[in-house]
């Protein structure tokens, strides 16, 4: 096994050197289980779990391994090992923790670029689109809208979401597919290339699964039909896997996103709503608002048709999503502080204590 394949770089190789780590193994991280890894090295595959040094030093959940991460490791038995550090990420792909207010969840890691899947015959959302561009955007991730299951549509059906999507974001590459007729597969397996990692976004059913199978070159993961009396997309897959295509690029299959809580530290919605943000620079006022000012070139553009109003409204929200959350992380992270402080002037007052004992 070569880890060239699997995508170490020069890059990697001189932080290696220079944090003096040569004497550690490196590996990527392919699978994660409760905070056990099955990591790829050289020699093969290993499980691994962390060290208790880096448990002890990690701030939050960022700091621990995840999908796609480069690690340092030392062997810890036959086909164990322990993860000393995580290598320096290139991108990672975040969102809102699920039910934990102010918390990040770390998608994956080091991925050039996210395929967003939807499906054509009862998935598509341009709402929910925005939010998976916002994600990919703040985390400097490529996005490919992969529009799927295009045979259980009319082709009317197909050219309305068309235009829409092109209306709505131009500037993103698309893709019309069908497993069953095998539309756009080898258009999309053209856009892999070697030594390169991408991943695959989109809700349960949408049809991910069956696309790796399909990249793969086989069942590579199981797959189930929609369940006929809701519609709905069962889970196919339940955890976070990467894996290595027959032609060289690496690829990260995800379980279904119910919720995709925005965080956005890296600049992504501004990314995602460009043009409306272009607009309001132009606007006559500074603090313009945008509701009800004379000379605001966003009302404008909304009276003109210029910008779609849906578009707009979903600006809004996921800014005041974005706004919230930031609150929240800042109190988490004031509580954290306070904590810290508490306890460090606890022991410091109990090592007093004993030393007046003694």
């Amino acid at each position: 096994m070569n880890i060239i394949e699997w995508g170490y770089t020069e890059d990697l190789e001189h932080y290696r050197r220079e944090q003096g780590l040569m004497g550690f193994g490196v590996g990527r991280v392919t699978a994660e289980h409760k905070e056990r890894y099955i990591v790829m090295t050289d020699g093969g595959e290993v499980q691994a779990e962390v060290t208790g040094n880096l448990r002890f030093s990690a701030r939050n959940r960022e700091d621990f391994p995840a999908v796609g991460d480069w690690v340092a490791l030392i062997a810890a038995g036959e086909e164990q090992a322990l993860i000393h550090k995580v290598l320096p990420r290139t991108a990672a792909l975040t969102r809102q923790a699920v039910g934990q207010h102010g918390e990040v969840q770390l998608i994956a890691a080091n991925i050039d670029y996210a395929f967003l899947v939807q499906a054509l015959d009862r998935d598509f959302n341009l709402n929910r689109l925005d939010r998976y561009l916002t994600l990919c955007y703040a985390a400097r991730v490529s996005p490919v809208i992969v529009l799927t299951k295009a045979d259980l549509c009319g082709e009317n059906h197909c050219h309305e979401v068309r235009e829409r999507l092109q209306q709505r974001h131009p500037e993103v590459p698309f893709l019309v597919m069908s497993a069953v007729s095998g539309e756009g597969l080898e258009e999309l397996r053209q856009r892999i290339e070697a030594g390169k990692t991408y991943c695959l976004l989109g809700s349960s059913g949408a049809g991910k699964s069956t696309l790796l199978n399909h990249l793969a070159g086989g069942e590579y993961m199981h797959t189930r039909t929609l369940s006929e009396s809701t519609n709905k997309g069962r889970h196919t897959t339940t955890h976070r896997e990467l894996v290595l295509l027959k032609g060289g690029g690496l690829i990260i299959d995800n379980p279904g996103m119910r919720e995709v809580g925005i965080t956005d530290g890296g600049g992504g919605l501004e990314a995602t709503f460009d043009r409306i943000l272009d607009l309001a620079r132009q606007c006559r006022y500074a603090d313009c608002t945008h509701t009800r000012e004379n000379g605001c070139a966003v009302l404008h553009a909304l009276e003109q048709g210029e910008i779609d109003a849906d578009a707009w409204d979903n600006y809004l929200r996921l800014e005041r999503e974005r706004a919230h959350f930031e609150t929240e992380a800042g109190e988490k992270k004031r509580r954290e502080k306070l904590m810290g402080k508490v306890i460090k002037d606890y022991y410091k007052k109990d090592f007093k204590r004993r030393r007046g004992d003694g």
